[in-house]
């Protein structure tokens, strides 16, 4: 049946049509020609079986009442039941057809389903596949886990993160290499949900990793399961941790500075006095007046030593376009707290610049919260940040619309009075600009208060070096 169905296509109609109309014809003159006791009319039925499959019910209807028509006309039968054979007759031939054409319709539909599911099924297989490439080419660990807390699947990358000596982690407890997550899958509640969380992670060797894991829990035929994203952030809070080391000794070697400048002023006050008061003959052989002499000697020894600089101070190629995107993101939001607005007119094609990048970062930071301080009772909050390229080197200017400086004269000047903190802050940003042959000046405004940091660009970092 099923070949016999197959011809039922769209490039045989005509032909097979053609063979239709010649079976009827052929019937019809050998049933005139030979008029046999028994009517050969069933043979019609193949022709009612061809047309069946490419013909509209009406016409198949049609053509039934021809054949039963053709049947009785040339038959040798009794005509006393010519009336009764005719309805069988045509009703015999019309359900062949009307069989035939549903059996068809329906077969055409179950072939369009079947290839509809199929191109499903395919399209469903090329996801998986994409997505498996995608999981098993991912930097990151992922894992799914089922909700008794063994590890259902797990990549490449979960594998050499958590178990790199372990054949498989399929299998496996979750709770030896990530216990928070065990804690989840044990206390999950009713309903869906994703999240991050930073834990503390155990490899296979018992080694412990700092974690930071994206999760969600969702379901599927055989229960709940949660999937998860693992990255190792050991080395990121080593480096952090390092970086904040090497500022902290940076600004403690400026602070020392700054104390031993001072110490310096006091010593040089102290020896002139001790100079002058060591020519009354009273007081040269005085105890108390020689260990005077002795603690100011010291004093200015102390005063003299110098702290190098770290080989780590070196500066290096920074992208200023993306450096300034980065402290815009870490200013904007205490900015926006504040009722405060930040106009930014940084150019795109900035220079290159040789600098210390978080150095760089501090000092822009650094005013930023002496501008939000300066503009807390001004009526109108602003600060805008514009950037301009002058004989080769880049000036930031950071402009606030805030109280101003009523005396700017010993304004980078550690220790001054009336600071509202130590008053190191500006001192310390000049002194990391000047430590890569940048500057920090002050620019006087008839409202506000302006800053300028000027940085060389590359290319003149690299004209001063040949120098």
């Amino acid at each position: 049946m099923k070949r016999l169905l197959s011809i039922f296509v769209p490039a045989n109609r005509i032909a097979l049509l053609t063979v239709a109309g010649l079976l009827i014809t052929a019937i019809a003159m050998i049933d005139w020609f030979t008029k046999p006791y028994l009517s050969l009319g069933f043979l019609y039925l193949f022709p009612i079986i061809i047309v069946g499959g490419f013909f509209s019910r009406t016409w198949i209807v049609g053509v039934a009442l021809l054949c039963a028509f053709l049947q009785e006309a040339f038959s040798n039968l009794p005509e006393s039941e010519a009336v009764f054979r005719l309805l069988l007759s045509s009703l015999g031939y019309s359900g062949t057809g009307l069989f035939i054409s549903e059996l068809l319709r329906n077969r055409s539909i179950t072939l369009g389903y079947v290839e509809e599911l199929e191109n499903e099924v395919k399209l469903r297989r090329d996801a998986e596949d994409q997505l498996q490439i995608l999981v098993e080419s991912s930097p990151a660990a992922i894992v799914t886990v089922n909700m008794d807390g063994t590890i259902a699947l797990a990549n490449q990358a979960a594998q050499q993160l958590l178990a790199p000596d372990a054949p498989t982690l399929n299998g496996q407890p979750i709770g030896f290499y990530l216990p928070s997550l065990q804690t989840i899958v044990q206390t999950q509640p009713p309903r869906a949900f994703r999240t991050t969380l930073q834990c503390t992670g155990r490899r296979s060797t018992g080694e412990v990793f700092l974690a930071c894991i994206w999760f969600s829990t969702y379901n599927t035929v055989s229960g709940s399961r949660l999937a998860a994203v693992v990255v190792d952030l050991s080395e990121d809070l080593r480096n952090r941790e390092d970086l904040s080391l090497n500022h902290l000794l940076k600004s403690s070697r400026i602070l020392v500075g700054a104390m031993a400048h001072e110490v310096r002023n006091l010593c040089g006050a102290a020896v002139i006095l001790q100079q002058n008061l060591s020519q009354v003959p009273q007081l040269e052989l005085n105890a108390d007046f020689q260990a005077l002499s002795s603690l100011i000697q010291s004093l200015e020894r102390i005063s003299n030593l110098s702290v190098k600089a770290s080989p780590s101070d070196a500066a290096v190629t920074v992208d200023l376009t993306s450096l300034l995107d980065e402290v815009r993101v870490l200013i904007e939001g205490a900015y926006r707290e504040s009722d405060i607005a930040i106009e930014w007119q940084a150019a795109n094609n900035l220079p290159l610049i040789r600098a210390d990048r978080h150095g760089l970062i501090q000092v822009f930071l650094n005013l930023g919260k002496n501008s939000q301080r300066a503009m807390e009772l001004s009526e109108t909050k602003k600060l805008r940040v514009t950037t301009s390229l002058e004989a080769k080197q880049v000036i930031i200017h950071f402009e606030d619309t805030g109280t101003g400086i009523a005396h700017p004269d010993n304004l980078f000047r550690p220790f001054q009075r009336g600071a509202e903190t130590t008053g190191l802050g500006l001192y310390v940003s000049r002194s990391i600009m000047r430590s890569f042959g940048g500057e920090l000046l002050y620019e006087p405004r008839p409202r506000g208060c302006c800053f300028a940091i000027v940085v060389p660009a590359l290319a003149m970092a690299k004209e001063t070096e040949n120098d």
